[in-house]
């Protein structure tokens, strides 16, 4: 298929995204921006944070990563269920009692104006790293697939998409993004499940069949037990609890939503229904990525990674399964993106500028204030888009989990802190602790092999990062006082 009749269906796509975002934006005020009003569906909440949790990455990274780690992946995404329960139950009952628009207003509360400012900070520096990465992959795809062969260059389709996602989400905020999520949820999964069946039919095997195949290649182990391995399945579910648990629960961009659903108790069903969702959706993921290999193999192909599913999407399978393709691709982009750059505009309005305290502020000002910070984020993005490029990292899931451990670990101490104990710290200490962290974390994770020897330290780095956050605090708490 050529590349004008791809980027054809690209358009029409967009065009749809646009009539919902003028549907659902009519009308929008700040609320409607920062928590949809607090009149969101749970169930579409639910849904559309498939899409969200899942980006561009997963689409393409997870099924790359089985020809090296078979379905390992899978340790890492049991975590990810118990981390859902325990945010189900434990971190949005406190946000609900406590009427939060902003997640960070707890540490407020609870610790004082630095730890608050602290943790807003960290999350637009984890979530700006972790959501320019995600569609960085992307937009390499769309790049090297469709717009490379007008002679556009790879900055400009990086602006093309960042204007895309601007104009549909720069009035409605979550209460467009949480109707767009669902349609672009749709879209991805049906992605999933076709390519899946394309790729059974054409080489005529049955599902059973194909588990023996992939089993055959050695594809389908789901858990390590060497305890030196980074993938001992202790570790990985460890961590991807702990991933789980900071970057949905502690995440402003998740919680959002989360927080916009009408009532907690709604806003719990939400989180166990994507508890179980992703444990299926994922296990979707590995199997499709254990047939792309055996598919790949059968047609010689020799790209590997993020490269192996765009190479045989569009180079090997029929012209209407690479527009199924493109569709869920860009579809798994937007949710990551658009909510990304959404959350980090409240973050940085509610949290960093006080806007919803400045009473000096006609609220005509204040969405004026609010708009500029939504171009100022697109213009972030596209430069840390860039920089993504200039470094070129074959494996962008990997990437991205490392950004976690640095910049998620401070969240996690303070909010187990805080939840765990009720003493109090040196507020205007917290920002040193919070930085002190991961800066030993980086030293603990750069000489592992020195300390520990054969045994080695992964994604559990996010555990570690959080302890060392946790252990400061204790050692900055004030003498004999503690919450009532």
């Amino acid at each position: 298929m050529s590349p004008g009749l791809l980027f054809s269906f690209v358009i029409a796509y967009f065009v749809i995204l646009l009539v919902v975002a003028w549907y659902t934006g009519r009308n929008s005020n700040n609320d409607s921006f920062f928590i949809g009003n607090r009149n969101s569906n749970w169930m579409l909440v639910a849904f559309g944070m498939i899409g969200t949790s899942l980006s561009g990455v997963t689409f393409v990274s997870v099924p790359g990563a089985v020809g090296k780690e078979a379905f390992s992946y899978m340790q890492i995404t049991l975590g990810y269920f118990i981390g859902y329960l325990t945010i189900a139950y434990i971190l949005i009952p406190l946000y609900y009692r406590l009427h939060l628009t902003s997640i960070y207003n707890y540490l407020d509360t609870r610790f004082g104006r630095y730890s608050y400012k602290t943790g807003a900070s960290f999350f637009i520096l984890s979530r700006t790293l972790g959501a320019t990465a995600r569609l960085y992959l992307v937009v390499r795809i769309l790049q090297d697939a469709i717009l490379s062969s007008f002679g556009v260059p790879f900055w400009l389709t990086t602006l093309i998409i960042l204007l895309m996602i601007l104009l549909y989400t720069y009035e409605g905020g979550v209460k467009t993004i949480v109707y767009t999520d669902t349609l672009q949820t749709s879209c991805m999964l049906a992605g999933l499940i076709i390519c899946t069946i394309y790729i059974l039919k054409h080489m005529d095997l049955s599902v059973a069949g194909s588990f023996t195949a992939m089993h055959e290649k050695g594809l389908t182990t789901v858990f390590n037990f060497d305890p030196d391995s980074k993938l001992f399945f202790v570790k990985q579910i460890l961590a991807g609890a702990f991933i789980t648990i900071t970057m949905t629960g502690m995440d402003q961009e998740m919680m959002q939503k989360n927080i916009s659903v009408k009532t907690l108790k709604d806003s719990k069903k939400n989180m166990v229904s994507l508890a179980f969702i992703m444990v299926i959706v994922i296990g979707l993921f590995l199997y499709l990525g254990g047939l792309l290999h055996i598919f790949g193999a059968a047609q010689g192909v020799t790209e590997t990674g993020d490269k192996l599913f765009p190479a045989l999407a569009l180079q090997h399978m029929p012209p209407v399964i690479s527009v199924i393709f493109i569709i869920a691709l860009i579809s798994a982009l937007f949710p990551s993106a658009d909510g990304a750059m959404t959350a980090l505009t409240s973050s940085i309005c509610i949290d960093i500028l006080g806007l919803q305290r400045r009473s000096d502020w006609s609220d005509a000002q204040k969405k004026k204030i609010r708009q500029r910070i939504h171009l100022l984020m697109a213009f972030i993005f596209l430069l840390f888009v860039l920089l993504f490029e200039w470094i070129d990292n074959p494996s962008m899931i990997g990437v991205i989990l490392k950004i976690a451990a640095y910049t998620y670990g401070p969240l996690l101490g303070l909010f187990s802190f805080g939840i765990l104990s009720k003493r109090q710290v040196e507020d205007k200490w917290v920002p040193v602790v919070c930085v002190a962290a991961p800066l030993l974390c980086f030293v603990v994770d750069k000489y592992q092999s020195v300390l520990f020897g054969d045994f080695q330290i992964g994604l559990e780095l996010l555990i570690i990062n959080g302890l060392f956050t946790y252990l400061g605090l204790l050692i900055i708490k004030k003498k004999d006082v503690q919450m009532a």
